[in-house]
């Protein structure tokens, strides 16, 4: 047998090597032509694998953190049915909007995302109407969701001071506020880092959520010992505390839990101009993140119900959040904190992936000049090659819409807008590929074949519903204090989005507008893009 020289070795490591790079180099540059053939510029590093996709879509939605901040939903409205079914049966709708999402960003994988598929799926005389409503839409959703998560976050180290000092310290909503303002800088800060940087952290992020949501199902399930409810009331024992008298009405107000979870995940899309194999690794990251959500979550709340002993003493709780109260119940004081420690955690990084989410959305709608300044909000750090500026305009915009915490009303409501704001920017597009845009698309990677239309048709369907369903107060006889202002919120919106568009913008929007110009041959004789 021939010996093979060290020279050899080296020269056949080497080919390898380069093949690596340049397999890696032609993806960069598929994912640039597609981009360009989309009408855009490669303007972000491409520094997002697949994996790191996948993190990030799976991050954004929090679950361990998201199940506490929306507990008190599915305890009031059915109590152990409320939060085992009404968790479970949202799932397969939500997961038809993703399978329709993931298609459309298979097929064009930008950061300018839903208001860019419905323009290019809606009639030419309707596009940019369609894109100026979807675009609107997604803005006020995903700069709210921020204020949320962010809130929410504040609400939880609130708790943890009023446990740790049993009792005796309790923070007011002034203080809260400024707890806001302190995660909302910090994130402003974490999001303004290169793309090189955010790809890595999303990493520890799902790290730490996936562990503490284990950690979280492990510690219902064993620290209670004997001390759980059947099997059979886990699973069906129902209780209407929310005021309506139908019990049918007051178990579907469950379903606000998991809505408010499953949000976000469209970050997948709009991250696509930063990742690399857009058109594979968006749909992935989209139906997986969604999916992991889902399975965890109702685990994780099935755990909650058999360690539910007393639906009513969770419910009159003095802590902003009822789960924080379950686990004092089933862990004690240091075992609470412990896990709680965890919690914020994630639900900080949430905020961060979010935060990351919805400037990557203000920066495309304002590359389109959508936006009151947008010159200032679509310039990219020339340092980090990230949308700083649009960054720091969400972490104002959030900062704003946290004095609505200031009431407890308004911050539920505010909540509930921002879930309506993202579901309807989600169903638009959809809507509009299974009307006028049903032999538009260019089918991606990704595609649902002929299934397109019935499951398109259900998630329209559902999102209509689930929309309705959300502008309802949680309780029959509202009063000013639990009253649902989300529709105020909402009709403020499409108020101002539909005067500037008649008195303003349809002189001058025109949709997605072309940032580069067309391929032409540089001197080498190949082609480029300018």
């Amino acid at each position: 047998m021939p010996r093979v020289s060290e020279s050899e070795k080296v020269g056949e490591v080497t080919d390898k090597v380069v093949d690596v790079h340049t397999s890696h180099r032609s993806v960069l540059n598929a994912d640039d032509a597609l981009l360009a053939e989309l009408g855009y510029k490669a303007e972000f590093k491409r520094e997002f694998s697949l994996l790191e996709t996948i993190a990030f879509a799976f991050s954004i939605m929090g679950v361990v953190a998201s199940v506490t901040s929306t507990f008190s939903f599915p305890l009031v409205s059915g109590g152990h049915v409320g939060m085992v079914w009404g968790w479970l049966i949202p799932c397969f709708f939500v997961m038809t909007v993703a399978l329709s999402m993931a298609e459309l960003a298979s097929s064009m994988p930008t950061s300018a995302g839903l208001y860019y598929f419905s323009a290019k799926l809606a009639p030419p005389k309707w596009a940019a109407l369609a894109s100026w409503i979807t675009g609107w839409a997604n803005v006020t959703g995903q700069i709210t969701l921020v204020c949320s998560i962010d809130f929410t976050c504040a609400q939880m180290i609130t708790s943890a001071i009023t446990v740790s000092t049993d009792g005796a310290t309790v923070l007011g909503a002034g203080a809260t506020y400024g707890i806001l303002l302190v995660i909302l800088f910090c994130h402003g800060l974490v999001c303004s880092a290169a793309t090189s940087i955010l790809a890595r952290l999303n990493l520890f992020y799902v790290v730490i959520n996936i562990g503490t949501t284990v950690a979280a199902i492990i510690a219902l399930l064993v620290c209670s010992g004997e001390n759980k409810v059947s099997t059979k009331d886990a699973f069906t024992l129902f209780e209407n505390s929310t005021g309506w008298t139908n019990n049918g009405w007051a178990f579907l107000l469950a379903f606000t839990a998991p809505m408010w979870t499953l949000t976000g995940y469209d970050s997948a899309a709009h991250i696509s101009e930063e990742v690399s194999g857009a058109a594979r690794s968006a749909p992935i990251a989209i139906l997986l993140g969604v999916a992991g959500t889902q399975i965890l979550g109702w685990l994780l709340l099935i755990a909650a119900s058999f360690a539910t002993t007393s639906v009513a003493d969770l419910m009159t709780t003095d802590l902003p959040l009822p789960l924080g109260q379950l686990f004092l119940n089933v862990l004690g004081k240091r075992g609470m904190l412990a896990i709680w420690s965890l919690i914020i955690i994630v639900q900080f990084v949430t905020g961060a992936a979010q935060g990351v989410d919805a400037s990557r959305v203000v920066f495309a709608f304002a590359r389109d000049n959508a936006l009151p300044g947008s010159r200032w909000w679509k310039r990219i750090n020339p340092r980090t090659q990230t949308p700083v500026n649009a960054v720091w305009l969400v972490i104002m915009s959030a900062a704003l819409c946290g004095l609505l915490g200031f009431s407890t009303a308004a911050l539920t409501s505010l909540a509930g807008a921002s879930v309506i704001g993202l579901y309807v920017s989600y169903a638009a597009p959809i809507l509009l590929r299974i009307t006028s845009g049903r032999d538009k698309l260019v089918p991606g990677v990704f595609s649902l074949g002929k299934w397109y239309l019935p499951i398109g048709a259900i998630a329209v369907v559902w999102v209509t519903f689930i929309v309705v369903l959300l502008f309802f107060p949680s309780a029959q006889n509202a009063t000013a204090a639990d009253m649902n202002y989300a529709v105020v919120i909402i009709m403020g919106v499409f108020a101002f989005a539909s005067l500037s568009w008649v008195l303003s913008a349809r002189n001058w929007f025109i949709g997605p507008i072309k940032t580069v110009n067309e391929p032409t041959l540089s001197v080498d004789g190949k082609e480029s893009v300018e």
